[in-house]
């Protein structure tokens, strides 16, 4: 009995994880290949300086996850990117809870581009 109800938590609690953000629009792979070249954007890949080393997109520039996203502009819709989509999301929560309006997560990350 004790186990179904470790089961369910942990179930719950990773369904409350990746449930999107408000306010945070989620494109998919494919939509982010559509925009790479608007300059209304500013691209962000939150992953480690190795892993986006090893392959990135060049418009996205690299700001780990856990810096600082001050120097980013608030007019501007930043859209990010990580290996998986987790790291993204944890980031686009960050970033709407300092005030960025616009914020754009792309679903799947990397491993889906």
């Amino acid at each position: 009995m004790e186990t179904w109800i470790i089961i369910a938590a942990l179930v719950a609690f990773l369904v409350w994880r990746m449930k999107p953000t408000k306010g945070v629009h989620s494109i998919s792979a494919a939509q982010l290949k559509n925009m790479l070249n608007d300059k209304d954007k500013v691209f962000i890949d939150v992953r480690t300086p190795a892993e986006y080393k090893g392959r990135n997109i060049p418009q996205f520039k690299n700001i780990p996850l856990g810096a600082s996203f001050d120097k980013l502009p608030k007019e501007k819709e930043i859209v990010v990117i990580c290996q998986s989509g987790m790291r993204s999301s944890q980031a686009c929560k960050q970033l709407k809870k300092q005030g960025f309006e616009r914020v754009t997560n792309v679903r799947g990350g990397m491993s889906a581009y």
